[in-house]
């Protein structure tokens, strides 16, 4: 690579050394350690979960590498860095108390049985077709969202730190390329290895992401100290903060003064009006339990690594470990992103000017679509805003509106969206004032040292995550396939041909999820973070219902797994999508509920399996409880260690919430 190419990149000599010696590191240790021993043929235990060998510490690690990726470090950051603030970090502290109860609940009862894939749990406990109809939903929600997602954040960060970068003939800018080379390295890593590979890896790069995220955070309230307070109190919630507050203040108290927790829109405090459409505070109740119980206790790619312990108290172990782990991620992904609006708000909007350019390109070419923007375009453009508006009115055949501020103009598009759906006219992608999903980005781009390997160890941490997180899904889509339709289909099929159909896999759906990752750079998904954790309402509601009945009420009948699901796929789709159906639009009960935060969609969901599956089983009773199997070979004796260290992590939480309630 020329110096030329060094320097349009961002990055030097040593970075490019230490980004590749990291990763070709992590890919040799993942590989050596699942290699075969002596000459014992591999079975599909082996490369499905790793010979149920993991001990606690390749648990936990794996399972918060697995986690936390650039799904995260863009998507949550990104969300933190727009409106949400500290209130994204919901998702984190709620998942520390829930993986305690999953380590205690679910976890000894899914061991004990033996099971390969959670899908296979629903036809022990239910019936053939439940488990065909839970492992197809999956398959589809977890190739098209979750790993469609991960591939195009990893892709945002290389487009962003190598912007305008060509190598033999491919342009590292260019989304859908980064999107490509993600999605390539990522299928060999996990065609290759297996859960062992992904384990092995995962150690290295959990350390390395804690570690890359610590140095961002420190970077980053240094930056804030030396900034210019003229330039910095434009980023501010708070009215009340005045410039020679900031220029007497140390980091930390410009910090807290940008964005002042006891204000409405302040970023530092956990709690949201009922109306904020991400995380109000009343999904804080029921609605943000749901996505959490169901990602961390039946998410195949997740409990993948806890099904591969080697025993009970050694899961355990691990899943508390992880629980800890949780804890930490806010103050290394949720305040750098709040931190990165505060240092490069002008950045983030430069992002989004490339974002728009099509779209401003549709408009000028006289394209017949009603254009639509956000408030923070129509605070940084008013005059584009205003003639958008005046050429959305000629489409609809209404007058313009006379709005003289942002908010007015905002409120007055929002009014044109609403005509432009009724009359089933085109709509244009949102213009948006910021690019939210460039905040972490970003901050490697400005504040990491060029040249000094830094640069490299960071970047290098950040792949390996996407690489590691990719590789446990495409590995575990490709188990639930394998055992869960293949061996329906086949029922002879050796352990040689189930490897094989797993690796086969692997490469379709990597495919298809390259060529769904470009898409979800729009704008309409709202937001990297909230576009996976919408589409999981599909799923999780009546996933989670069916498995509190199967779990503890024994005379729930078998019946109920497959219409607990079913129902809530139509559920949340009939209160999604009601004003797009013209029969529905006119419901005002619909299109209330449509109108609400999607949490709380996914609790009314949840609410209404619960009642019919309480019917059902009240209606046709189990005459017997079911017997399920038992894994003879699984030690399920717990471990007191991991309770008490349980309890430890539900209480720091609790203080936690307390600190910046």
């Amino acid at each position: 690579m020329n110096e030329h190419v060094l320097a349009q990149s961002l990055v030097g000599m040593a970075d490019i050394l230490v980004f590749l010696a990291f990763i070709a590191a992590v890919l040799l240790v993942g590989f050596v350690k699942s290699g075969n021993k002596g000459h014992k043929e591999q079975t599909s235990e082996d490369y499905f979960l790793a010979g149920r060998g993991l001990s606690w510490w390749l648990v936990g690690f794996s399972l918060i590498a697995a986690n936390i990726s650039t799904e995260q470090f863009v998507g949550m950051s990104g969300q933190a860095a727009d409106w949400l603030g500290m209130a994204i970090a919901s998702y984190e502290w709620m998942a520390a108390i829930t993986l305690v109860v999953v380590a205690f609940v679910f976890l000894p009862k899914f061991l004990k049985c033996g099971i390969y894939t959670i899908p296979q749990f629903l036809e022990y406990r239910y019936s053939p077709l439940a488990r065909w109809v839970m492992a197809l939903a999956t398959l589809v929600i977890l190739v098209g969202v979750p790993t469609a997602s991960v591939i195009y954040s990893g892709a945002k960060v290389i487009c962003v730190n190598f912007d305008g970068v060509t190598l033999g003939g491919l342009n590292f800018g260019d989304i859908t390329t980064g999107c490509w080379i993600i999605g390539i390295l990522s299928a060999v890593y996990v065609f290759v290895g297996g859960l062992k590979a992904c384990a092995w890896a995962d150690l290295l790069q959990g350390s390395a992401l804690v570690i890359g995220g610590v140095i961002i955070a420190v970077l980053a309230f240094g930056a804030l100290g030396k900034m210019d307070a003229n330039e910095l109190i434009k980023t501010s919630v708070n009215p009340s903060v005045t410039v020679e507050q900031l220029e007497n203040a140390t980091p930390m108290e410009r910090f807290t003064a940008l964005n002042k927790a006891d204000l409405p829109d302040g970023k530092l405090h956990m709690v949201r009006g009922k109306e904020d459409p991400s995380i109000p505070w009343t999904a804080l109740v029921i609605g943000l339990w749901i996505p959490n119980f169901f990602y961390w206790g039946l998410n195949q790619y997740i409990m993948q690594r806890t099904l591969g312990s080697q025993s009970l108290a050694e899961g355990q172990k691990g899943v508390v470990f992880a629980a800890f782990l949780k804890l930490i991620i806010p103050f290394v992904v949720v305040i750098p992103g709040i931190l990165a609006y505060n240092l490069f708000s002008n950045d983030l909007h430069d992002e989004a000017i490339k974002k728009n350019s099509t779209i401003i390109a549709e408009y000028e070419a006289g394209t017949e679509k009603v254009f639509l923007f956000n408030e923070a375009f129509a605070k940084l453009k008013p005059e584009t805003a205003t003639q958008l508006l005046v050429y959305n009115a000629g489409l609809l055949g209404s007058d313009a509106p006379a709005a003289v501020d942002a908010e007015s103009l905002f409120a007055a598009n929002a009014e044109q969206a609403k005509v432009a759906a009724e009359k089933n006219m085109l709509v244009s992608t949102t213009l948006v004032g910021y690019d939210y999903d460039a905040a972490f980005p970003t901050l490697i781009k400005k504040l990491l040292p060029v040249g000094n390997g830094l640069k490299g160890f960071v970047l290098a941490a950040i792949f390996g995550a996407v690489v590691s997180s990719l590789a446990s899904m495409l590995n575990s889509a490709s188990t639930i396939f394998a055992m869960d339709v293949f061996t329906k289909m086949n029922k002879n099929a050796s352990q040689k041909a189930l490897i094989m159909v797993g690796r086969i896999c692997v490469v379709v759906f990597v495919l298809i999820a390259m060529i769904i990752a470009p898409m979800l750079g729009r704008p309409e998904f709202g937001g990297i973070f909230t576009f996976i954790q919408e589409f999981q309402g599909f799923l999780s509601p009546g996933i989670l219902a069916i498995f509190i009945f199967g779990l503890l009420v024994a005379k729930t009948p078998k019946f109920a797994g497959t219409v607990g699901i079913l129902l809530n796929v139509l559920l949340y789709g009939l209160f999604k999508f009601s004003p797009s159906i013209p029969v529905l639009k006119t419901i005002p009960l619909l299109n209330t509920i449509a109108g609400m935060a999607f949490l709380n969609r996914m609790a009314l969901c949840f609410g209404i399996c619960l009642a019919v599956l309480a019917i059902l089983t009240i209606l046709w009773p189990l005459k017997e409880p079911v017997q399920m199997p038992v894994n003879e070979k699984m030690d399920i004796r717990g471990s007191a260690g991991a309770k008490f260290w349980g309890i430890a992590v539900c209480v720091m939480t609790v203080l936690l919430y307390i600190i910046f309630w």
